[in-house]
């Protein structure tokens, strides 16, 4: 990227300590926003209240609220219960002052394909009624829909205007695939990007594993994430941009040294070493 004009984030599972901590960490980084996750809203005792004063006194904004697991295509021994998780999640993202909230592709081994494109033109009509978007991403261990490419073909499928994509690097990369899967996409249907790395491609068995618990910041591994990076700004991505690193030695660090780790690393990543990012 040539320069900062993409909102920065830290997705909160990058940082320990409590939900005040990772937030307050966040801002004086220079972060402009935090995807937060339900873990983050439990922690505080379920204070969205709270946690909005917060946010807009900081100020930080919200890039998402997550997740939404394995709902699309939900086995009807759970889809009813996944509707009103979804509902109870939508109500949640909206009052914490959330646009988006995200889901990726439904893991579940027993996911009903024929059931994906239905279930998410219900989701993303129920969240236009709120006024929200939903974001919606293909993981690399999804029973259905494992890469972006493929959740593109969906997402036109559904041919819903507040239903849009999460472009990962690591789902990207940690399949082997490349920026050819962003092909044809608009941009403005890609809701954010998420950046992590890896120093080398783990064993198949141990793919969730590592990806839940041992991802590296951007410029730490050996993902080709300049390549996205380079495609990113040909096509002259604007929205969201960020960093979601699932690490157990990140997250036992204190918040703010990490944070400030993670924001060196995205500026570098992003914009050379000699980039100074400024609020």
């Amino acid at each position: 990227m040539k320069k900062a004009e993409n909102p920065l984030f830290i997705n909160t599972v990058c940082l320990g300590g409590t939900t005040d901590d990772k937030l307050r960490a966040a801002h004086d980084a220079g972060f402009q926003q935090v995807e937060l996750w339900r873990q983050d809203v439990e922690a505080s005792g379920g204070d969205t209240a709270g946690i909005k004063t917060l946010l807009q006194k900081l100020p930080v904004g919200l890039t998402d609220y997550q997740v939404l697991l394995d709902f699309d295509g939900a086995p009807d021994s759970i889809r009813e219960d996944k509707r009103h998780e979804a509902l109870r999640m939508l109500d949640t993202a909206v009052a914490l002052g959330a646009t988006l909230l995200l889901t990726p592709a439904c893991t579940h081994k027993e996911c009903v394909g024929e059931r994906i494109e239905e279930d998410l033109r219900w989701l993303a009509r129920q969240a236009g009624q709120r006024g929200l978007r939903i974001a919606y991403e293909g993981m690399a261990w999804s029973t259905k829909i494992n890469n972006t490419a493929d959740a593109w073909k969906m997402v036109q499928r559904v041919n819903e205007p507040n239903l849009g994509l999460v472009v990962d690097a690591f789902h990207i990369f940690v399949r082997q695939r490349t920026v050819a899967d962003l092909h044809g996409i608009p941009m403005d249907k890609i809701f954010l990007v998420q950046l992590s790395d890896l120093s080398e491609q783990p064993d198949p068995e141990n793919l969730i594993d590592t990806a839940r618990h041992r991802r590296l910041l951007p410029g730490q591994g050996k993902f080709p994430i300049h390549t996205l990076i380079e495609y990113l700004q040909e096509q002259d991505y604007t929205g969201p941009l960020g960093l979601e690193v699932f690490s157990d030695v990140l997250k036992a660090q204190d918040p703010a040294s990490v944070a400030r780790q993670a924001m060196k690393a995205l500026q570098e990543t992003c914009f050379g070493k000699t980039h100074q990012f400024s609020n």
